[in-house]
């Protein structure tokens, strides 16, 4: 009984040390193993509420009424993530929960209608990631340089900093989801089954690995001018994809624990990284043009800038936190893939005019071959209060996509604010988005916009 007691108290204490609002990733609910602390169990708990109000795309309805508006309410993620350092060098980690579960949608397969099993219920609950990793070569044994291996489902997949956010501590309210080019097409939500390299030298930090993605089967439209061809994911059996990460970090030094890339450390670090990334797996897609198939290497790359800088010497100072990111994207001949993050509606056959391409609801063009120029910049407002209730973050992005299938750019904003309770484990963020919406792919597109209400805690 007496160690039982113990037990739960050191849990209780170690709740308590990491759960004072710090952005880091390596908060939670840890419970030592040892009593040095270096063998523990780390658990992190979080769930992400959206309250919406979305402008509908034309040709929309929901629950089978037309609209061009609708709120909406739903869970943008509810997951757990445990990781265990069994030894010095050799951790596995487990992470599972559930996305975008709606009212109307999200749910398991088979739900529909009305009852126990109806449109949006028993949602499933999956791994997100599930690896273990070995350190090679621990920091300072051989000076400068580190090395670890590891293997699983996991997301060390390259690119960019985006690619690897960590979700619990976005500037803004969300990721720009074309981040993750591949997202639940030839990954499972933005991971693969592979293996990892990641480790140190000095200030340069690297991440490495070799992946089977997973097979893809879309079948190409068949046309007779190669101008229109139109590049579907279909990978057959799928040629091993290669990702790759390098950053050097000129101020403060970020933890390489795990894979999660901080959004904003409010002013706990002062950071400043120049990266660059890159994704490529052969034959990947496919177009059909007078019935013959050709085969397109997916190639992907990607240059980015992250800083996040204390301002003042004072308590509770001001902090900036900004991100911009250059990407070219290359899956074959005008790809294209239309997403819209927990989207409601469905298309009305009974629409009179112009349907937007996309599709209904707030689907819109969000990968494609082409260029993305993104960025976003925030502020934490200073606060003369010993322990503040509320600090507030307020916060732009802006996003412009020239893709190959369109012939005009498209430009998009977000714009919003951070209401930290107690820093990312209790915060509220309000956002509003506009999204462009073609209707023509020759001309230039329309706006519609998006208002949003996050209720976030985490442990």
């Amino acid at each position: 009984m007496k160690k039982l007691l113990t037990f739960i108290g050191v849990a209780l204490i170690s709740s308590s040390v990491y759960s004072q609002g710090s952005p880091d990733y390596g908060n939670g609910l840890k419970l030592n193993l040892n009593p040095d602390g270096d063998k523990f169990v780390r658990f992190i708990l979080w769930d992400q509420l959206w309250l919406r109000n979305t402008s509908m795309n034309p040709g929309s309805m929901v629950g089978g009424e037309p609209t061009d508006n609708s709120w909406s309410i739903g869970n943008r993620r509810l997951r757990a993530l445990a990781y265990a350092q069994i030894s010095k060098r050799y951790m596995i980690l487990l992470h599972f929960g559930i996305n975008n579960q709606t009212f109307i949608n999200g749910g398991a397969t088979g739900t529909s209608g009305t009852g126990g099993y109806g449109n949006g219920k028993k949602t499933q609950l999956f791994f997100h990631d599930a690896w273990n990793e070995y350190a090679v070569i621990l920091p300072g044994e051989a000076g400068k340089f580190s090395l670890s291996l590891g293997a699983g489902l996991h997301y060390y997949m390259g690119l960019s900093r985006m690619t690897m956010a960590s979700t619990l501590n976005f500037l803004t309210l969300d990721s720009p989801v074309f981040s993750w080019p591949l997202i639940d097409n030839s990954d499972q939500f933005a991971r693969q089954l592979g293996m990892f390299a990641k480790g140190k030298y000095g200030k340069l930090e690297y991440r490495f690995s070799l992946n089977k993605p997973f097979a893809t089967d879309l079948i190409p439209v068949n046309v007779t001018d190669p101008s229109k061809a139109v590049a579907v994911d279909n990978n057959g059996n799928p040629s091993f994809s290669k990702a790759g990460y390098v950053e050097y970090q000129f101020l403060d030094e970020e933890s390489n624990t795990l894979p999660y890339k901080v959004g904003s450390y409010l002013g706990t670090k002062k950071v400043f990284n120049v990266g660059a990334g890159f994704y490529h797996q052969a034959d990947g897609t496919r177009t059909s043009v007078n019935s013959n198939i050709e085969k397109h290497d997916i190639t992907l790359f990607a240059v980015d800038a992250f800083a996040d800088i204390p301002l003042g010497e004072a308590k509770n100072k001001m902090a900036v936190s900004a991100y911009a990111g250059y990407y070219n994207y290359n899956f074959g001949p005008n790809y294209v893939r239309n997403l819209g993050t927990m989207n409601i509606a469905a298309s009305d056959p009974n629409f009179i005019g112009n349907k937007a391409i996309a599709g209904p609801g707030n689907l819109q063009p969000t990968i494609g071959t082409g260029n993305i120029i993104y960025a976003q910049a925030g502020l934490l407002l200073p606060s003369q209060a010993e322990k503040p209730k509320i600090r507030i973050q307020p916060f732009a992005a802006y996003t412009h996509k020239s893709f190959e299938a369109f012939d005009k750019s498209s430009s998009q904003f977000d714009v919003g604010a951070n209401w930290f309770i107690d820093g990312h484990h209790a915060k509220i963020t309000t956002q509003y988005s506009t999204r462009p919406v073609y209707t023509n792919p020759t001309e230039s597109p329309s706006s519609k916009g998006e208002f949003i209400v996050q209720f976030q805690i985490y442990l």
